[in-house]
């Protein structure tokens, strides 16, 4: 099996030392079996899409998508924008988890129709929590068509 074969969680991050936090969270919460890393909202699309790099990838969409909203080449919210206007991934639950609390990124990505919004909180235990909390409910908890 390579390692795009099952995709359970995409994470969509540009920040390395932010990334380790969701990724060690994830894994505290045993629920980092199945996580694809990208850096950039291109690569995301990408992923999603099964183009370029990714074009060899299996016909199945992540569980979930942990997707920042400030990425490079593409925002998080352009990001958010594409995947909700496509019929076969509109149904991927996304939950933005970004440093910006300003009233019209959570406006905006809810109004695109972001599942969930997260902001990161500065100190890594309640980050790591928050990360986990969200994990748990997404992947565990909530049942998907």
């Amino acid at each position: 099996m390579d390692q795009f074969e099952k995709v359970d969680i995409l994470l969509v991050e540009d920040n390395p030392a932010d990334a380790e936090l969701v990724l060690r969270a994830l894994r505290k919460g045993k629920l980092a079996n199945h996580i694809t890393w990208v850096k950039d909202g291109a690569e995301a699309l990408d992923f999603i899409f099964r183009r370029g790099a990714y074009s060899g990838r299996r016909d199945q969409n992540p569980r979930l998508i942990l997707l920042d909203l400030k990425l490079p080449k593409m925002d998080g919210i352009e990001v958010l924008r594409q995947i909700k206007a496509e019929q076969r991934t509109r149904l991927i639950p996304v939950v933005m988890v970004t440093s910006s609390a300003e009233a019209r990124d959570i406006a905006k990505s809810y109004e695109l129709g972001v599942n969930s919004y997260v902001v990161k909180p500065v100190e890594f235990e309640q980050f790591s929590e928050t990360v986990a909390q969200a994990g748990f409910y997404w992947m565990l908890v909530n049942k998907t068509p």
